[in-house]
C-alpha cells in the first residue's frame, strides 16, 4: 500500500484519537461505550448480518407518542481506528471516539438508534468475519452494505417503525447512501463529514483505490428525490466540503439534496456539540418538516 495511504488514514486516526497518546485497547474501548451507553439508558443488540455480526444500541422502552414512533433515525458509525500508526495497520477498528454514536445521544426525540460498522466492539466469539480489509479497501463492499441494510431492517421491526431517517457519520455517510439506495422506506437521509465518493477522496489524497468497495457516487442520481441534508466542517482536511458538492451536483438538476457548510468543525470535533442546533434544520423539498420528527 502506498506511503500516502497509509500517512492520511492515519491522519484520520489521530484526528478521532486527539493525538499520538498510546490508544486504549479494544476491550477499554468497548467498555467506554457500554458505560456511556448504559448511563443514557441504552442497551447494546448484537445483530446476525452474515458475515458479520454487527454491535447496535437503542434505548430502553418506546417512545410515548405514536406519531414520533411512526419514524426511526438510524445513526451509522465512521470507518473508526483503522490505523494505530504510520505503517501498522489496526487489528480493531473499534473507534476511539465514537462521534456516530454521541450524534445519536444528542438526538432529541422520537424512535433512535445506532449501528456500528463490521467489526467494531466485536466479541472474539462474533469476530469470525473480521477480515482487516473491511476496514480498509473493501469497508463499503457488497457484503458489507447488505449486511449493514439487514440489521437497519432488524432495528426498524423491533421498533415498530414505518419509515427510516438515516444519518451517518464518516464513512458512515457512504454506507447510509447505499444502503438507502437498496431500500424504499428511507425519507430522508443525514451525512456528517460524509465520505459520499471515495473516488474522488482517494484522488484528491494521491491515495490507492477502495477497489473493492461501492461507491455512493455511483446511485446519486438515484438519491436525487431524497430530501437529504450534508453537513461539512470548514476546516475539514480529511472529507473536504467538495467530496459532498460533488456527490451533490452528481444528482442533477431538481435533487432534494443540500451541503451544509459549518464554521469551526474539523473532520471530529465539534459536531457533537453542535448537533442539536444543527437537526433543527429543515431538509430540501421538505421544509415543513423537522428532521427529527
Amino acid at each position: 500500500m502506498a506511503r500516502a495511504v497509509v500517512w492520511v488514514l492515519s491522519a484520520i486516526v489521530l484526528l478521532a484519537a486527539g493525538g499520538c497518546a498510546r490508544q486504549p485497547s479494544p476491550g477499554q474501548r468497548l467498555q467506554q461505550v457500554e458505560t456511556l451507553a448504559e448511563a443514557h439508558g441504552w442497551r447494546r443488540l448484537d445483530i446476525g448480518a452474515p458475515p458479520f455480526v454487527l454491535a447496535a444500541w437503542r434505548p430502553a422502552g418506546s417512545p410515548a407518542d405514536a406519531e414520533t414512533g411512526k419514524l426511526l433515525t438510524v445513526y451509522i458509525e465512521g470507518d473508526g481506528l483503522a490505523w494505530v500508526t504510520r505503517s501498522r495497520l489496526s487489528s480493531d477498528p473499534t473507534p476511539v471516539d465514537p462521534v456516530g454514536l454521541n450524534l445519536a445521544l444528542r438526538h432529541p426525540g422520537g424512535q433512535v438508534a445506532y449501528l456500528a460498522r463490521p467489526c467494531q466492539f466485536t466479541s472474539p466469539e462474533n469476530s469470525a468475519g473480521c477480515e482487516k480489509k473491511y476496514w480498509t479497501t473493501h469497508r463499503f463492499a457488497p457484503e458489507v452494505i447488505a449486511a449493514s441494510n439487514r440489521a437497519v431492517t432488524v432495528l426498524k421491526e423491533m421498533s415498530g417503525a414505518s419509515t427510516l431517517q438515516l444519518v451517518g457519520y464518516s464513512g458512515g455517510g457512504a454506507v447510509a447512501l447505499l444502503v438507502a439506495a437498496a431500500r424504499d422506506d428511507v425519507s430522508s437521509l443525514v451525512t456528517v463529514a460524509g465520505n459520499l465518493d471515495h473516488a474522488r477522496w482517494t484522488a484528491r489524497h494521491s491515495l490507492d483505490p477502495l477497489d473493492g468497495s461501492l461507491n455512493p457516487a455511483a446511485v446519486a442520481s438515484s438519491l436525487a428525490p431524497l430530501p437529504q441534508l450534508h453537513f461539512v466542517g470548514m476546516t475539514d482536511r480529511v472529507v473536504p466540503a467538495e467530496i459532498a458538492a460533488g456527490f451533490v451536483a452528481g444528482q442533477g438538476p431538481g435533487s432534494c439534496a443540500e451541503v451544509v457548510p459549518v464554521a469551526d468543525v474539523d473532520h471530529s470535533h465539534g459536531w457533537v456539540e453542535r448537533w442539536p442546533e444543527l437537526l433543527n434544520r429543515p431538509f430540501p423539498c421538505q421544509a415543513a418538516r423537522a428532521p427529527h420528527r
